[in-house]
């Protein structure tokens, strides 16, 4: 096959341009030092666990008392030992759901797990297992609460924001903050002061990343795990305000109706030249275990196997993992879960230890890289990493494997790269050849590695 090898990044760039003022614009737009750090944390778990657990729901009905908490016991070091064996490198803990449970010791209301028959403060022992285990350490803080009784005032503000501040205060250091912005249809209508609460989370806590509801990290766009084809880092700034919009027609004064979470294309040229301020605001997949968030959750546990596709599809493309692994009413997580974790743990284990070939570059002078291997090699992954510190440039790129002397097969033609791009491989290969078709200012490669 004829690879075309003139055809690239610093000749006809797919007809693009290459260095103009506006591709400047994009690439001036850069991660923060807490994005870059997150960047390293690419596979973490959430833990949904609480008053739902122990009734049985999925979201309370706000007639909830201390009492119906009956779940006497714990073990949060099972669940983070667990976490840790499926490869994954942090636990994000929901603390208060919609019902309002709050599983600290709060001095902001009576309900909360200390006064329940347990008498536990659950997020410290959550904290404390995450740092024997060596796991980073998140919280999951509900803005919308059934149970409390401010809740559609001003004062409720003042209300979350010291929630906020004794989980930021006294659990160690938190690497994110997972605003919900689920609503109930009959819940009062209410506007959260959510710069008030950005702001305490980066006074107290400035290496943490706010999610969802936050300007760090967006929402995918669905809970099943499917990620875009094309997974920019680089957006709209107007999309860091998608899930905090409280009615349509807020939605539609902003213009973010028009281009939303849920959006296919947030990164191009074409969608960036329409925005006079963009955002560095990469994606994160949340997804869980179970058919639901709170155990039961349905009877069907994801497959290993299901869950390796998932991390390709995710960490694989440009985008953060959260899984989902609900502790049951026992405390513990239950042994299906358990095991399938560890499965695939050994799977990422056994894919990504030890390369073939593994390559730095720095910004690129040539419009391809070339391998070689010591021998021909079965190879089963290829694995890209662009230096984000320097933006996300590569915007389409070949990949050719060398089969015998001099012949090339085209294995895979993909767009963007950003943080990791894991690609999936098959059959016996001597050397490789990455053409970079398309890119915003000479492309900066961080790494290349091929596993077999």
């Amino acid at each position: 096959m004829k690879i075309k090898l003139d055809e690239n990044w610093m000749t006809k760039n797919a007809g693009y341009p290459l260095d103009d003022d506006e591709v400047k614009r994009y690439n001036s737009v850069l991660p923060s030092e807490a994005q870059l750090e997150h960047a390293k944390t690419p596979f973490y778990c959430f833990i949904h666990f609480g008053m739902n657990t122990a009734t049985g729901r999925e979201w309370g009905n706000a007639t909830e008392t201390v009492d119906d908490f009956t779940i006497t016991k714990v073990k949060p070091e099972q669940w983070a030992k667990c976490v840790k064996s499926a490869g994954a490198q942090g636990i994000i803990f929901t603390c208060k759901h919609h019902d309002g449970f709050c599983l600290w010791n709060t001095g902001t209301t009576d309900f909360n797990s200390m006064n329940a028959p347990i008498g536990k403060d659950i997020v410290k022992e959550v904290a404390d297992a995450c740092k024997k285990e060596g796991l980073k350490f998140g919280i999951y803080l509900s803005p919308w609460d059934m149970h409390e009784e401010t809740y559609g005032t001003r004062h409720y503000n003042d209300f979350f924001c010291r929630q906020l501040t004794e989980l930021l205060s006294n659990y160690g250091e938190v690497f994110e903050v997972w605003l919900d912005g689920a609503k109930g249809a009959d819940a009062k209508s209410f506007v959260y002061d959510w710069e008030r609460y950005y702001k305490i989370i980066r006074t107290i806590q400035p290496m943490a990343n706010i999610a969802i509801c936050g300007p760090d990290i967006r929402w995918v766009g669905n809970e099943q795990a499917i990620a875009r084809k094309s997974e920019y880092c680089v957006v709209p700034k107007m999309l860091t305000l998608a899930e905090t919009l409280e009615n349509k027609e807020e939605s539609k004064r902003s213009g973010v109706s028009m281009l939303n979470s849920k959006s296919e294309d947030l990164g191009s040229r074409e969608v960036l030249s329409q925005n006079a301020e963009l955002a560095w605001y990469p994606a994160e997949v949340d997804v869980s275990i179970r058919d639901g968030w709170f155990y039961p959750g349905g009877d069907s546990v994801k497959s290993a196997d299901k869950l390796f596709k998932i991390y390709l599809n995710s960490v694989g493309n440009n985008s953060f993992l959260l899984l989902n692994v609900p502790p049951t009413d026992k405390g513990v997580i239950h042994r299906k879960d358990r095991g399938v974790l560890k499965k695939l743990g050994l799977k990422l284990e056994d894919a990504f230890t030890e390369p073939v070939l593994s390559q730095s570059f720095g910004e690129l002078k040539e419009g391809y890289v070339e391998f070689k291997f010591d021998s021909a090699k079965k190879l089963r992954y290829c694995v890209i990493e662009e230096d984000i510190s320097r933006g996300q440039r590569i915007e389409k790129f070949d990949l050719y494997l060398e089969k015998s002397a001099g012949k090339y097969k085209k294995v895979y033609s993909g767009t963007v790269i950003g943080m990791k791009k894991i690609i999936k491989l098959k059959g016996s290969a001597e050397g490789a050849v990455m053409v970079i078709r398309q890119s915003r200012q000479a492309p900066v490669i961080q790494k290349i590695a091929f596993y077999d």
